[in-house]
């Protein structure tokens, strides 16, 4: 800004403004012949520029996100099976949220998961190695929150700290805490029960198996 200071000092030492005292200002060019290069006139417009996902558990996207060494992963694990990364970004997702503290066994992620035993263990193998080298509990990052108790008040690590006064909501609507835990044991409760229909429709398959073996078994003999 020292255009503008000395302009402004020498109209207070002067009282007029002199030539040399010139603030500059940038050209602007309207010929330029790298335009095309740079924005082409291919450019259509979409029919749809406001994508909404549809309400449904089975659309929704995991929150696990690959990086650079799970993508070297998943592209040796196609060569030998069949895996995108998405569903390898489900895999996992659903291996963390399985999981507290300890990770789960190699038998409770075959009942998690859907796909076929190979691919499990594969998967499975990955990620208790990920998990051992992780600094974290968790390989998805979370927002660290306050405790219930009030016991981290003097973290600095903590977000979103509740406050001490109550806040005054609107009278014509119940915003509570209560209704809040309400809707998250609700949703809580609708994925166990996900997880529950894909064992069981994991089960039914399986019997069907069975049932198709022992009547070759039984045409055989």
């Amino acid at each position: 800004e020292h255009h503008l200071q000395r302009a402004i000092s020498a109209q207070q030492v002067y009282g007029e403004k002199r030539d040399n005292m010139v603030i500059p200002v940038p050209e602007a060019e309207s010929n330029i012949a790298y335009y095309e290069s740079i924005y082409p006139g291919e450019f259509k417009m979409p029919k749809q520029l406001i994508h909404i996902q549809p309400f449904s558990l089975d659309a929704e996207q995991p929150d696990y996100d690959l990086d650079s060494e799970d993508e070297i992963f998943v592209n040796k694990l196609k060569k030998r099976m069949d895996i995108s990364p998405l569903q390898f970004e489900e895999m996992i997702d659903r291996l963390e949220k399985g999981s507290g503290q300890q990770p789960v066994s190699l038998q409770e992620a075959k009942l998690l998961l859907k796909e076929d035993d190979e691919l499990i263990r594969e998967v499975y193998d990955y990620w208790i190695r990920k998990r051992k080298n992780c600094r974290g509990p968790s390989l998805i990052p979370a927002v660290k929150q306050e405790k219930r108790d009030g016991s981290s008040t003097n973290d600095p690590y903590v977000a979103f700290r509740r406050r001490t006064e109550k806040m005054q909501t609107r009278k014509n609507r119940k915003n509570d805490e209560a209704s809040y835990e309400k809707m998250l044991k609700l949703r809580r409760d609708l994925s166990r029960a996900v997880t529950i229909l894909e064992m069981i429709k994991r089960r039914e398959k399986s019997k069907r198996e069975l049932l198709h073996l022992t009547l070759e078994i039984m045409e055989k003999r």
